[in-house]
C-alpha cells in the first residue's frame, strides 16, 4: 500500500547518516536524538511538550493512565476505527463507549456525542481517521460543557490542519487536552520499525505521562508510581528527525495523489470519493472509497492479479469483535465496515502508476458489466 523503499531511496543520504551517527556513539536508549526529535515535533506541531514512546498504543494507554481515572470511568470513542483506543481502555479497566461514524468523512458523528454522555463519562477520545481530523470545535466545546478531557487519536492526521470558527488555525492533535501518534512505517511519519509519542499544552500532564513511561520514576530507582516502560529507539528517533524534515512535502505529494484519484472517481456510479471538511485539510494517510452495489472481495482480487494491493478498513466495527461483544448497533459503522476500500496512496507515486491504477479499477467494472450483458 505503501512505497517505503521509494521514499527511503529519496533520504538515503541523510537516513544513513543519521544511523551512522547513533551507532558510532551507541546510545541506543535514550540518546540525544530522541530529544532533539522530541523537541523538533513539538516545534512543527506548536506543541509544549511531546514524550516519544515504544508505539501508539503505548500512547494512549500512557495518556489514559495520567488522567487517574476511576475503575468503570467511560470513554467515548468511535465505532469505526481500530481496536487501539478501546483496547487500552479494557486493559485499564476502563469503558469504552462507541458512538457512530459520520456517513461522510468516516470520523465520529460529533453530534452524537451528548448523547452518549453520563454520570461515567470522563473522557472523549476522537480518532482522526484516514488523514482528517475529527470535527474537534464541536467536540472541545462539548468537553468543556460536560466537564470532560479529550485524548485525540492522532496516529492518522499528523500535519492536517483545524480551523475553528474565528479563523485559529491549529494542528490535528493539539487541539484537545493530550493526543498521541503512531509513527509505524507506513504512517505520513513513519520510523522503520514502531514507535510512538503523547503531546500536550499542560506542564503538569507532561510530567506526568513522561514520567508513567519510564517505569513512573522522575529519579533513577525512585518510582513514584506504577508506570510503564515505553521508549522511542534512539535509532528510530534519529530517522524521524530527518523525515519530518519533509513532512509537509510528503503530504503534499499524498494530495497530489488524491486529486487525480477525485478527477478519475468523481461521479462514477459505484464510486464515492471521500469527502473533505471544509475547516481541515486532509493528508491521505488512506484513501478510501466508498462504494455502492459492488463486489469489494472479486474488486480486490482483480485488482491484485494486476498488481495492485487494496485494503478495507476496518472489515467488522469495534464493538462486535470477539473481545467486546457489545450489543448495540450503530447503523452507519456498521455500513461503512461493508462497503469501503483503500487504494494505495503515497510519496513517490508518479502519473503512469496513478493512471495504472485507475484504469485498472475502470477495467473491473467494464469486465463486471461484460459479464452481466452476457449473462442476460
Amino acid at each position: 500500500m505503501v512505497d517505503l523503499v521509494s521514499q527511503y531511496q529519496g533520504l538515503k543520504k541523510d537516513i544513513d547518516s543519521a544511523m551512522q551517527e547513533v551507532t558510532s556513539t551507541g546510545a541506543f536508549i535514550n540518546g540525544p536524538a530522541v530529544n532533539q526529535f522530541a523537541l523538533q515535533l513539538a516545534e512543527y506541531l506548536k506543541s509544549n511538550h511531546v514524550i516519544p514512546c515504544a508505539n501508539g498504543t503505548d500512547a494512549l494507554q500512557i495518556a489514559l493512565m495520567a488522567l487517574d481515572l476511576p475503575e468503570g470511568s467511560e470513554v467515548i470513542t468511535s465505532g469505526f476505527s481500530y481496536i487501539a483506543v478501546a483496547e487500552v481502555c479494557m486493559l485499564l479497566k476502563l469503558k469504552p463507549v462507541f458512538v457512530d461514524a459520520d456517513n461522510q468523512t468516516f470520523n465520529i458523528d460529533a453530534n452524537l456525542i451528548e448523547a452518549a454522555i453520563t454520570s461515567k463519562t470522563k473522557v472523549i477520545a476522537p480518532v482522526h481517521l484516514f488523514g482528517q481530523p475529527c470535527e474537534m470545535e464541536k467536540i472541545m466545546k462539548i468537553a468543556s460543557e460536560h466537564n470532560l478531557y479529550v485524548i485525540e487519536d492522532n496516529a492518522q492526521a499528523i500535519g492536517a490542519n483545524y480551523t475553528f470558527s474565528d479563523g485559529t488555525v491549529k494542528k490535528a492533535g493539539t487541539i484537545g487536552h493530550i493526543a498521541t501518534t503512531s509513527f509505524f512505517p507506513s504512517k505520513n511519519l513513519g520510523c522503520y520499525g514502531d514507535g510512538g509519542a503523547v503531546y500536550t499544552n499542560d506542564k503538569e500532564l507532561a510530567a506526568k505521562i513522561k514520567m508513567i513511561a519510564n517505569h513512573g520514576q522522575q529519579v533513577k530507582y525512585i518510582h513514584d508510581v506504577v508506570g510503564v516502560n515505553s521508549r522511542l529507539d534512539t535509532l528510530q528517533a534519529a530517522i524521524l528527525g530527518v523525515k519530518l524534515k519533509h513532512l509537509d512535502k510528503f503530504i503534499a505529494e499524498r494530495q497530489v495523489v488524491a486529486a487525480a484519484y477525485d478527477k478519475a472517481f468523481s461521479g462514477h456510479q459505484n464510486l464515492a470519493i471521500p469527502a473533505r471538511q471544509n475547516n481541515a485539510t486532509h493528508v491521505f494517510h488512506q484513501y478510501t472509497l466508498k462504494t455502492c452495489a459492488m463486489d469489494i472481495p472479486a474488486f480486490k482480487k482483480y485488482l491484485e492479479t494486476k498488481g495492485i494491493p487494496t485494503m478495507v478498513y476496518y472489515p467488522l466495527p469495534v464493538f462486535k469483535q470477539k473481545a467486546f461483544n457489545q450489543s448495540i448497533t450503530l447503523p452507519v459503522s456498521e455500513m461503512l465496515c461493508g462497503c469501503v476500500v483503500s487504494l494505495p496512496i503515497g510519496t513517490d507515486m508518479d502519473t503512469e502508476q496513478i493512471n495504472y491504477i485507475t484504469q485498472t479499477v475502470f477495467s473491473f467494472f467494464e469486465e463486471v458489466n461484460k459479464t452481466l450483458t452476457n449473462n442476460n
